[in-house]
């Protein structure tokens, strides 16, 4: 791929700031002054927390208003093939031109000052949204929420959080509790919130938090149920009950995010129309994906090819149970992970599906776990492991020995990224 304007606007702006992730709103308030303060001139905005699940509910909300004929703007991160998936605009994600434009002028408004580059580039992405009609904008949190550069709304129009589990413990605290406040970091006095299904301990704080500010809380539950029932998705609320098709994307962990999207939906007036559309329109990437096209595709032969970014344990447990969805067939799996995440955690609870595990490094990545070390954490789990140079090796090898197999490719987005790159 041809190096465009923003590829070289991004590339500086990675050098900005010693540190990859530095959670501070300093920065960002700082920058934001000198544009002039875009993030008061947004549409309407719905704000996503989470551990996982936010990017699924924010495609499941934004299916369902787009549906119903809203204009709908989303930033979410990390993008997988190209940085501008990040920011997208009404009618798709944002064109070259436009994200030079913004980034070239976020460049020069910070003026060379220390900043990191999910800073800027979110005081980017604001920037264009700010220069577009729209009726709602979708702001997915990077990182947390109390100090994610997303968190500078004022008086979002609804607030989200989605499951909160253990991860990025570095950055978020050791325990549930603490990883949870973080993440109702992003409530605001007044303004409702969609809370998804929490463990006890994650709950309390945030109630804890939303009493404080006197924020409605929609919790599930509470004031909303959701389930599965003779293959359709029920759903139960104050105001009724709704009977859907199951959501497009597969597992139970999506019955319970397209929960939250529909409880959000409610909570914005939406009608069931908009709810159908939510569950059966939506899309997301990397997310128990089926590749149907392509060289890696070809190389698989006859055996089926997915990918799936989850890289933590509350992910493992999702993707094991997502399988079992699936027709039968031997699962073998592909996987490379970062060295922050917990492999042991993640692989845990696919050794019982699983037959095999080919680990890969990731490429390009400083922080990938070595091949070797995933084959360890893998075998110890029970799998049976080897490692391969690269993906293509490894669906290469997978399919001479296993021709009807199903392979999976997971264990980080960075590699789901690289994979939809490569395999175009």
């Amino acid at each position: 791929m041809s190096t465009t304007p923003s590829d070289i606007l991004l590339e500086r702006m990675m050098a900005l700031h010693p540190k990859v992730i530095d959670l501070v709103l300093d920065r960002v308030w700082r920058l934001l002054a000198a544009l002039d303060h875009p993030e008061t001139r947004l549409a309407p905005v719905i704000h996503v927390a989470g551990t996982n699940g936010k990017g699924s509910t924010v495609a499941m909300i934004r299916a369902g208003l787009e549906a119903a004929g809203a204009r709908v703007q989303a930033y979410t991160s990390p993008h997988l093939a190209r940085f501008h998936e990040r920011v997208r605009m009404a009618d798709g994600p944002i064109a070259e031109a436009a994200l030079a434009v913004v980034l070239d002028e976020c460049e020069r408004a910070n003026g060379g000052a220390p900043i990191t580059y999910f800073e800027i580039t979110t005081c980017a992405a604001l920037l264009a949204f700010a220069r577009e009609a729209a009726d709602y904008c979708l702001l997915e949190v990077g990182l947390g929420g109390r100090l994610d550069a997303t968190n500078v709304i004022a008086a979002p129009r609804l607030t989200v959080i989605a499951p909160v589990s253990i991860d990025h413990q570095q950055y978020l605290g050791e325990t549930l509790p603490e990883i949870a406040a973080e993440k109702a970091g992003i409530l605001k006095r007044g303004v409702p919130c969609v809370v998804g299904p929490q463990d006890e301990a994650a709950m309390e704080v945030i109630e804890a938090r939303a009493a404080r500010l006197g924020a409605p809380l929609i919790a599930h539950g509470q004031h909303w149920h959701v389930w599965e029932e003779r293959g359709r998705l029920i759903f139960q609320d104050e105001r009724g009950l709704l009977d859907l098709p199951m959501p497009r994307l597969i597992g139970a962990h999506q019955v319970m995010n397209a929960g939250a999207a529909l409880a959000a939906l409610r909570t914005l007036g939406q009608d069931e129309a908009a709810c159908e559309a939510a569950v059966t329109r939506a899309e997301w990437p990397a997310r128990l994906q089926r590749l149907r096209h392509g060289p890696l595709v070809e190389a698989a032969g006859r055996a089926e090819l997915w990918l799936d970014g989850g890289h933590n344990p509350a992910a493992g447990i999702a993707l094991a149970e997502a399988v079992t969805r699936l027709s039968p067939r031997p699962l073998h799996l592909v996987c490379g992970m970062l060295n922050t995440k917990d492999v042991a955690g993640f692989l845990k609870p696919l050794a019982a599906v699983a037959g095999s595990l080919t680990a890969v490094s990731i490429p390009g990545e400083t922080a990938t776990l070595p091949a070797g070390a995933t084959r360890a954490a893998a075998e110890a789990a029970g799998i049976r492991a080897e490692t391969a140079a690269d993906v293509a090796d490894a669906v290469a090898r997978i399919a001479a020995a296993a021709p009807d197999a199903r392979i999976l490719i997971c264990g980080s987005l960075y590699l789901a990224g690289r994979v939809l790159r490569e395999n175009g």
